[in-house]
C-alpha cells in the first residue's frame, strides 16, 4: 500500500508492472475533493485496457495539476500481467475472491477483504472495475445492484448496462454494498478506442461534484439481466477447428454477441457423442440446457430465441471462465421489483 506512484511507474507496460510491483498494489494519490474514487485495473492480467487508461490519464495534465478529486488505485494481478494471461496455474481468479464469494478462506479471501474493510474506512464516491472482453463484443457497463446512483454511474459509460447477481465474490459486488459500484467491459484489449473510452470515463468522475441520484430516463438505457451461464460440457473436448474435437464450435461465434440470436441457429458441430455439449445453468442454480440448446442433424442450435454475451473463441478462457452469458431485457416490472429489493440497502449518503 502506497501514498506516491513510484517514479517510472506510469512508463510501464502491464508486462512490466511485476518487475516494479512484485504484489497486488494499492496507491493512494490526493486530490483537491478528498472523498476519494476507487479505480480497479488487470483483475485479469491480459485486461490492460484499465491500466493504460489510467497511465496515460495521470500521465497528461495531471502530472503538472492536482487530480480534482482523490483517488485510490488498485493494480491487481501483475504476475499474470507479466504473461499477459488472465490468471496463472497456482492462482485462483481475483474477481471470485472478494467478500461474497462462494469459495472456501484462503490467503486471497482474507487479503481482498482486508482491502474492503480499508476502501469502506474511507467512503469512496464510487468505485470502478475496469476490464475487456476476449471476444467481439460492444463497450457496456455492468451493476449488481439496480439502484439509481449505479445506474446513472453506468449509463455515464455505456447506455447498454447488463445487472447481473452471479457470479459471486465480484469486486464491484462487494464494494456496492457501501458505494456505488460499475464494472466497465471495454471490449478487446488490443484496441486503443477501449482505452480512450475508459480513460474519459474516469477523467468525468473524477471532476464529479457527486453522482446525480436520479435515475437515468428510459431513452438512455438499454438495460439487462443475466439469467444463465453457458459452458462447454467438462467432459466434451471442443475446438474451433476441424480436427477431431467431439464439439468443433463456430469460429466466428463472438459475433452473435449482444444480438438477438432466433432459434435454429447453428452454433457448432457435434461429433459422435450424444447428449448436449452445452450445459446452460440459472443464476439460482437450475440446469436449463435442453430449454436453449438442442442437436439436430449433427449441428448444436439454438432452441429459443435468446442474447449472448461475453462468448468468446480463446478456449483457455472457455475453461477458465465459460462460453458466454445469456441475458435478456429488464422489464420495467422487473426493475421495479430489484430496485425495491435494494431500496432498504442503499449505501448511506455520503460528504
Amino acid at each position: 500500500m502506497l501514498d506516491h506512484l513510484p517514479d517510472g511507474l506510469l512508463d510501464c507496460h502491464a508486462t512490466e508492472l511485476n518487475n516494479r510491483l512484485q504484489a497486488p498494489t494499492v496507491i493512494h494519490l490526493s486530490g483537491r475533493r478528498p472523498q476519494p474514487v476507487f479505480v480497479s485495473v488487470l483483475q485479469h492480467g491480459n485486461e490492460v485496457s484499465g491500466w493504460d487508461a489510467v497511465r496515460r490519464l495521470l500521465k497528461g495534465r495531471y502530472q503538472r495539476d492536482p487530480l480534482p478529486r482523490s483517488l485510490i488505485l488498485f493494480i491487481a494481478n501483475v504476475r499474470a500481467a507479466s504473461r499477459r494471461q488472465r490468471k496463472l496455474t497456482d492462482q485462483p481468479d481475483f474477481n471470485r475472491c472478494w467478500p461474497g464469494s462462494d469459495a472456501g478462506d484462503t490467503p486471497w479471501h482474507r487479503m481482498f477483504a482486508d482491502l474492503t474493510r480499508h476502501v469502506r474506512e474511507l467512503r469512496p464516491m464510487a468505485s470502478i472495475d475496469i476490464h475487456n472482453n476476449s471476444g467481439e463484443n460492444p463497450h457496456y457497463a455492468a451493476v449488481n445492484r439496480i439502484a439509481p446512483q449505479s445506474l446513472r454511474l453506468a449509463s455515464m459509460f455505456s447506455r447498454t448496462v447488463i445487472y447481473f447477481t452471479r457470479p459471486r465474490g465480484v469486486q464491484s459486488m462487494a464494494f456496492g454494498e457501501f458505494c456505488p459500484a460499475v464494472t466497465l467491459e471495454c471490449g478487446p484489449p488490443h484496441r486503443l478506442d477501449g482505452t480512450d473510452h475508459a480513460m474519459t470515463f474516469l477523467d468525468t468522475i473524477l471532476n464529479l461534484d457527486q453522482i446525480s441520484d436520479q435515475a437515468p430516463s428510459p431513452e438512455n438505457l438499454e438495460l439487462y439481466e443475466m439469467i444463465a451461464t453457458v459452458n462447454v460440457a467438462p467432459d466434451r473436448s471442443f475446438s474451433f477447428a476441424p480436427d477431431g474435437s467431439s464439439l468443433i464450435l463456430r469460429p466466428d461465434l463472438d459475433r452473435l454477441n449482444f444480438e438477438e440470436v432466433p432459434p435454429g441457429t447453428r452454433l457448432g458441430r457435434v461429433n459422435g457423442d450424444s447428449g448436449l455439449p452445452l450445459v446452460a445453468v440459472t443464476h439460482d442454480g437450475h440446469d436449463v440446457s435442453g430449454e436453449w440448446f438442442s442437436v439436430r442433424d449433427g449441428d448444436i442450435v439454438t432452441s429459443r430465441p435468446l442474447m449472448p454475451a461475453m462468448l468468446t473463441t480463446e478456449e483457455r478462457i472457455i475453461r477458465q471462465d465459460c462460453l458466454c452469458h445469456l441475458m435478456e431485457r429488464l422489464s420495467s416490472e422487473r426493475m421495479e421489483t430489484e430496485h425495491a429489493r435494494h431500496r432498504s440497502t442503499l449505501p448511506e449518503k455520503r460528504y
